[in-house]
């Protein structure tokens, strides 16, 4: 049973309303809620107020009263109209700006110095000098140099020491950043050095090794499109990488073979100057679609809002398990659209893995922490259906034997 009391404090002149909840036990719960009020009256009032109407009631002198008391944070607004300075001096003519400078310079060349109280004279200090206090006496005694006695014994092996042995000295003693990439890995296989690679030679670098390009992508275009379109079962790999040039409507008819295509798994679309257009049928045909496993649409022009779009349009069919999108045209997504995708990504059940750069530690956490879980949901359901499996198997064998 719940009872509703009301009264006045006397203090604030705020009505509030206090709600007792009874149960048959012996637990009672207090709920007290103050509504916030303004000149007297709830906000909620002031929800129908015509803001137009308001200010064609008031004067001139009065808009420019208001006008001093706002600072609007609007980059769009010339600084004219962002302060509160007012300049009420007419304009001398048109604006030039050559002169403008050469008026600045001038003036500036003509103001004499102000006069110095003191006299300034090379080598004399004038007033007085600022010494610094002491350094504390423990860093005293850390910065002074310790000398560490080797011995003879050691002073003659590393003296007549060779400079292979040095470099597997260097390498035991943990001292890698002094040694290139050949000396490191002679250290290891405890062979010699090449010419000119000695100790001597700690600081040059090796040569990088020159990779052949990547040959072209051949796939066809057209002939993809009319494979998808048809609901080929064999064609289960779609990879128009790094492929230029295509239109928009070869990426329409893509998607739209897309929406009645069973077959494909793969959908690779990186480097292909993919846009928002693009983006957005592409995310109506993940909506539809319910057999693509992989979608890649790396190094794009897809805005932060259409990357939105597409991990949204996941949540429909629940079946890609890895989708990619990073490096697009927008680097920084900004934390409102990270934490967006950090929860679309909370909800859906079955992405696995996800390629996009996050710049928050939140929005990362979470995310990896929900792929985890999804990997070890994937897991377990994978091993109950082999144990099934084992167990199926098995009875078959004994209702053969009986």
């Amino acid at each position: 049973m719940e009872y509703f009391q009301e009264w006045e404090d006397t203090e604030t002149t705020t009505t509030r309303t206090k709600t007792v909840k009874k149960t048959s036990s012996t637990t009672t719960t207090t709920t007290m809620t103050t509504p916030a009020k303004l000149y007297g009256k709830d906000l909620s009032v002031y929800d129908d107020v015509d803001v137009d109407t308001l200010l064609d009631k008031l004067t001139p002198e009065e808009i420019n009263i208001l006008a001093k008391e706002v600072d609007p944070d609007d980059s769009f607004l010339p600084p004219s109209q962002r302060t509160s300075y007012d300049c009420d001096k007419k304009p001398t003519g048109p604006l030039n700006r050559r002169q403008l400078i050469e008026h600045i310079n001038r003036e500036a060349l003509e103001t004499p110095d102000r006069p110095e109280a003191v006299a300034y004279v090379a080598g004399v200090i004038r007033g007085k000098k600022w010494n610094p206090p002491p350094p504390p006496q423990n860093q005293i005694d850390a910065d002074e140099k310790i000398q560490i006695d080797l011995g003879d014994e050691y002073e003659h092996a590393l003296t007549n020491a060779s400079q292979e042995e040095i470099i597997d000295l260097a390498a035991i003693l943990g001292f890698h950043s002094m040694m290139n990439q050949d000396q490191y890995h002679a250290s290891l296989l405890n062979k010699g050095q090449p010419v000119g690679l000695g100790w001597d030679g700690i600081t040059k670098a090796s040569k990088p090794k020159i990779f052949p390009m990547d040959p072209p992508n051949s796939t066809d275009v057209d002939d993809s499109i009319r494979r998808v379109q048809n609901d080929d079962p064999k064609y289960i790999d779609l990879n128009w990488n790094n492929i230029k040039n295509i239109s928009d409507e070869k990426f329409n008819n893509l998607f739209e073979g897309l929406e009645q295509n069973t077959h494909l798994e793969t959908l690779s679309l990186s480097n292909t100057g993919l846009t928002d257009r693009g983006a957005e049928k592409l995310a109506q045909a993940l909506e539809n679609n319910n057999h693509l496993r992989v979608v890649n649409v790396e190094s794009n022009n897809i805005t932060p809002l259409g990357v939105v779009r597409l991990i949204k349009s996941l949540l429909k069919q629940k079946s890609v398990e890895e989708f990619r999108a990073t490096n697009q045209r927008t680097q920084i997504l900004g934390n409102k659209i990270e934490m967006e995708i950090t929860q679309l990504i909370e909800k859906n059940p079955t992405i696995l893995r996800l390629g996009l750069h996050l710049e928050y530690n939140d929005a990362r956490h979470r995310i990896a922490t929900h792929l985890q879980r999804n990997i070890d949901t994937k897991r377990q359901k994978i091993k109950a259906k082999y144990q099934i499996h084992l167990a199926a198997k098995g009875k078959a064998k004994i209702i053969r034997t009986e």
